[in-house]
């Protein structure tokens, strides 16, 4: 391969010593390519047949590219509340920057691929199931449009993993518009290093928001920026059912990305108060906790920047404090834009808007109701009354939506859509499939067990088209029945 196939270009590599540790991968006894994403490739402006052909060898990181400056990221983090001021890549190593078609820069990281400086006595490596779902729920994310890291490929190894049972290991690439953290930020605040506080800062500014280059205060812009953008992802979230599971500082992105796929899952059965980790044992992360744990970590991340806020520290404190307030704000206009697509409310905001939004989220609660069906099944009502029953055949009681069904054509009969375009409109945010738990679980278990890629290659396929009905496959679309359901989720590490 020449050094022209990936063209690095490794601005991290450039900061100080302090940020990173450099690290080789280590190598395997016998990869082999179990899945390419081709058409990132392509957009990553990579020679992707070249990369197809040698994919064993290169994304297993038993070869190295031409031009790759390996390194494992140093940063600290909260999880589950308690600080711990040195994680670190523990298995994961940077093996360089590209800027794609777009003109954006992108890291590409190898997942799996060996121990690090910051390994903690870990193997470094990544079992066969959690590489599968990382793969599955980060490209469906991407196909249902919301901000997420990315699947270019996966390799098994050829040797096994050792966790609770003897696992095949496995080795996930993963592409980010950059892997820095608020746990990044967090590593040098603790640490009293706050010249590499303030270069870590310039560097996402000049990165991610390179319009707050000229602002007067660019850290505390800065610093609403990172801010909003969780606000909006959270609110994206919401809007599709997903529950992050590890929602701790080291797994949160000043880019805004989703990161880090462990025990994450899609809600089935409405229910604010749903927790799929497992060892989310307090319900920390539960659906409906998603966004007051985004205010948190920003609250985090304000304290990290307080030294290179203002000079005065009660100044640096009061507008901390300030933006901090201001998430909840963001998150709520975020999530009305959400929610009232979601419904067909596209004209201007009405006083009774908030109540329909209410009612009909308790209703589904109160009737057990599968979430994106639900969703999915108005789509369909907003201009057949005769799909009334197909909604009401996913409640407990079928009648129990009649009220609010009324109240909410009366309400659709203010706006000027018809109701042909409003049914498009809601399709397009509303989707048909989602990565079903049982269906990834199903999936997941034939390739580990079996060494059978067929059901995963399926279930991709699938997911990438979420807003099409297709009807051939309409079982990827259905919620688990009774027995199939699946209750809790693991991080794999």
């Amino acid at each position: 391969m020449s050094a022209a196939t990936i063209p690095f270009d490794n601005s991290y590599a450039r900061l100080p010593d302090a940020f990173f540790a450099p690290v080789d991968p280590t190598p395997v006894e016998a990869p082999q390519l179990i899945a390419f994403n081709r058409v990132l490739a392509e957009q990553l402006g990579l020679d992707a047949e070249m990369l197809e052909r040698h994919g064993a060898g290169y994304f297993s990181g038993n070869v190295a590219l031409p031009g790759s400056l390996p390194l494992a990221m140093a940063y600290a983090g909260h999880q589950f509340g308690q600080f711990v001021p040195r994680l670190g890549d523990g298995r994961a190593i940077l093996i360089g920057e590209v800027v794609d078609r777009a003109g954006k820069r992108r890291d590409i990281q190898l997942k799996g691929a060996g121990p690090t400086p910051y390994s903690r006595r870990g193997d470094g490596r990544a079992a066969l199931g959690p590489v599968l779902r990382e793969y599955i729920i980060s490209e469906a994310m991407h196909a249902l449009g919301i901000p997420t890291t990315r699947a270019l490929a996966a390799v098994t190894t050829g040797q096994p993993v050792y966790r609770d049972r003897v696992l095949p290991g496995a080795v996930f690439t993963r592409v980010a518009a950059s892997h820095i953290r608020v746990g990044t930020f967090q590593f040098f605040a603790a640490r009293g290093e706050v010249e590499n506080l303030s270069i870590l800062a310039d560097h996402v500014i000049e990165r991610h928001y390179p319009e707050l280059k000229g602002a007067e205060r660019p850290y505390l812009a800065l610093l609403d920026a990172v801010a909003d953008r969780q606000a909006s992802l959270i609110a994206r979230w919401l809007g599709v059912g997903f529950i992050h599971g590890v929602m701790n500082t080291d797994n949160m992105t000043i880019s805004g990305e989703t990161i880090d796929f462990g025990p994450c899952a899609f809600m089935d059965r409405y229910d604010p108060r749903t927790v799929f980790s497992s060892i989310d044992q307090h319900g920390r992360y539960a659906f409906g906790n998603q966004p007051g744990i985004g205010q948190w970590n920003i609250a985090r991340l304000a304290e990290a920047l307080l030294p290179i806020l203002d000079d005065d520290e009660d100044k640096a404190l009061e507008a901390a404090n300030a933006a901090v307030g201001r998430f909840m704000d963001r998150f709520q206009a975020h999530w009305k834009t959400v929610i009232r697509a979601k419904l067909g409310l596209a004209d201007a905001e009405r006083d009774s808007d908030q109540d329909l939004i209410r009612d009909l989220l308790v209703t589904l609660y109160e009737q057990k109701a599968d979430y994106t069906l639900a969703f999915r099944r108005l789509a369909d009502a907003t201009e057949d009354e005769s799909a009334d029953a197909a909604l009401g055949a996913l409640l407990e009681d079928p009648t129990a939506l009649g009220p609010w069904l009324a109240a909410w054509r009366e309400r659709l009969s203010q706006d000027t859509a018809t109701p042909q375009a409003r049914a498009a409109a809601m399709r397009r945010v509303n989707p048909a499939f989602i990565p079903r738990n049982h269906k990834v679980e199903e999936a997941l278990g034939a390739a580990i067990d079996d060494g059978d890629f067929s059901l995963f290659a399926a279930l991709n396929d699938v997911l990438s088209r979420p807003y099409e009905d297709q009807p051939a496959f309409a079982a990827y679309a259905e919620p688990p029945k009774p027995g199939e359901e699946i209750t809790a989720t693991f991080c794999g590490t």
